[in-house]
């Protein structure tokens, strides 16, 4: 009789321990976010990004910073070359042997780089 008695008490502590709320995950730690790293730009050479190494020759052609696009075309450049408009739409190819001459929205080159 005793092991009948302790039949309710047992049923209704299981019962119980159902209700009781779950024990909540420690919390993950958000990992830090990465510091961005800039290359330090070209000494004296405003608008030339700086690439190493300069495999299309950009630093050849820094002269003409500054200068309207117009001139680009009386270069007499032998090597690939692309020309981007002020917010104009470049394709995503990337040539490191091309020279990119890119305008600013008086028509004028303000950067020259390799793409």
């Amino acid at each position: 009789m005793i092991k009948t008695a302790l039949l309710p008490a047992v049923a209704t502590a299981m019962m119980l321990a159902g209700c009781m709320p779950a024990p909540q995950p420690a919390p993950t730690p958000v990992p830090a976010a990465p510091v961005p790293t800039t290359p330090p730009p070209v000494a004296g050479v405003s608008g030339l990004e700086e690439r190493e190494p300069d495999l299309c020759g950009a630093k050849e052609y820094t002269q003409y910073l500054s200068q309207p696009g117009s001139v680009i075309s009386t270069i007499g450049l032998t090597k690939e070359y692309r020309v981007v408009e002020h917010r104009g739409i470049e394709p995503q190819d990337y040539d490191p042997n091309r020279i990119v001459f890119r305008l600013d929205a008086a028509g004028n080159i303000n950067n020259i780089d390799c793409g």
